[in-house]
């Protein structure tokens, strides 16, 4: 694979290029995930070995040897998933990765620690362990009829995330508009002089601030005022 088949993929690094590749990258896990799979399963079991004469395929079933296969393809499934994350069930389901995964079965398991295994390659579903026992399949209604890896959620959500973090600037340039200090208040301009002003110099006289009354001072008044 490192002679044959990345030299023709994009994004493919020679070790001459200073670590740096040739091609821009282009493919995604999925993509090469892919690309390699058809280079082993089409070209490379399929092409004569130089050193034994025979195809690989041709070389593995003519051994007579019967390897030990699992009994159904979901027992397979569940070997190749490694991936394992303990859970607690949730009224609405079980968590996980921002998903909801939902089982008629778990809901008489409310409450009750599970484990659950996933293909990070397909987050669609995921396999529910009851003490080691398997329980059900657990599916995510919003991706049930896509295939959705790991990377490709954290790939959307951070560029979810990016969006958001722009918008949030923007509304800030347009809020934050200069803001221009409130005019002085205009200053009061002093009283014509009157007859009384101090030795006819025709400054005003200043006035003395208004003493609160006393409740009695009040009612003594009210009462003269009545008399």
């Amino acid at each position: 694979m490192t002679t044959e088949l990345l030299p023709t993929l994009p994004g493919h690094i020679a070790p001459k290029n200073h670590g740096k590749p040739v091609t821009s990258p282009a493919l995604t896990l999925s993509q090469l995930d892919a690309a390699i799979g058809r280079y082993i399963v089409d070209t490379y079991h399929r092409r004569v070995h130089p050193e034994t004469g025979q195809t690989p395929d041709h070389r593995w079933l003519a051994g007579g040897w019967l390897p030990r296969m699992p009994d159904s393809a979901e027992a397979l499934d569940l070997l190749l998933l490694t991936v394992t994350t303990p859970r607690k069930v949730q009224r609405d389901g079980i968590r996980c990765h921002g998903l909801r995964y939902f089982s008629l079965t778990l809901a008489a398991f409310v409450g009750e620690e599970v484990t659950i295994r996933y293909d990070p390659r397909d987050l669609a579903e995921v396999r529910v362990f009851h003490h080691g026992a398997f329980l059900c399949r657990a599916v995510a209604p919003e991706i049930a009829a896509t295939t959705v890896s790991l990377k490709d959620l954290q790939a959307a959500r951070n560029q979810r995330r990016r969006e958001l973090r722009q918008q949030l600037v923007s509304r800030r340039s347009v809020v934050d508009i200069p803001t221009h200090p409130a005019p002085a208040p205009a200053v009061a301009t002093a009283p014509a002089a009157d007859s009384g002003d101090a030795a006819g110099t025709g400054t005003a006289r200043p006035t003395r601030p208004t003493r609160l009354k006393l409740y009695r001072e009040d009612c003594a008044e009210r009462r003269k005022d009545r008399s």
